[in-house]
Parts: structure tokens; sequence; C-alpha cells
């Protein structure tokens, strides 16, 4: 599996991005975060599903919209989930706000760029 693969597959599956940390350290590749901004994201991923669970999920499920409509750019789905997630607490733009911008993204005919 190549590192964008991994990467996908621990975001998909609701896997701990400070395991995905480890993981990718046995692998001589370049990823498009580094280890802090995974381990913030992770703590803000689960902040957000204690705090508004409802926005957690609801934005779990948008990531499996982008992907079920697949535009040719799977690499950018992951990727931009995690920096979406990032923006909720970097920022300090409310959850919900950040959610349906997500969303509104799927109807956007250039989505995934």
């Amino acid at each position: 599996m190549t590192l964008i693969e991994i990467f996908t597959e621990y975001v998909l599956n609701k896997k701990s991005l400070k395991d995905y940390v480890e993981v990718r350290k046995t692998i001589p590749t370049r990823g498009e975060f580094n280890d802090e901004t995974l381990c913030e994201a992770e703590e803000c991923l689960q902040r957000l599903k204690k705090e508004d669970p409802e926005v957690y999920d609801e934005m779990y499920k948008t990531l499996d919209e982008y992907f079920a409509r697949d535009t040719g750019h799977m690499v950018e789905y992951p990727i931009n989930f995690v920096k979406e997630i990032l923006k909720i607490y970097q920022c300090d733009i409310p959850a919900q706000k950040i959610c349906d911008q997500y969303k509104r993204g799927l109807d956007h005919h250039c989505q995934d760029s």
C-alpha cells in the first residue's frame, strides 16, 4: 500500500491519526501533513466527537459521499477532510458552519479542487 492509501484507510475507518503517525514512520515517503498537525487533527476529531457528535457523523457521511461520487481525485478527499476538521478549532469556526460548507462542496462543479 502507498502512504496515501494507508492515510485514506485511517481517515475513512475512523482510526487514530496518532497511530497513523507511527505507521508512516516506517515508510520512506513524505505525507501532506507533519506529525504535529496529524496529532492535532486527531485531538480535534475526538473533541468534535465528544462536543458535537451529530456534526462529527455528518462530516464522515459527507466524506463518504465524496468517495461515492468519485470525480477522479480520491487522493484529495481525506486530505481536505482533515483540513476542514482543523479549521473548526484552529480558526475557531463553528463546527456546523464548517460542516455545511463541506457539504456544499459536493454540489460545486469543481468539488474536488
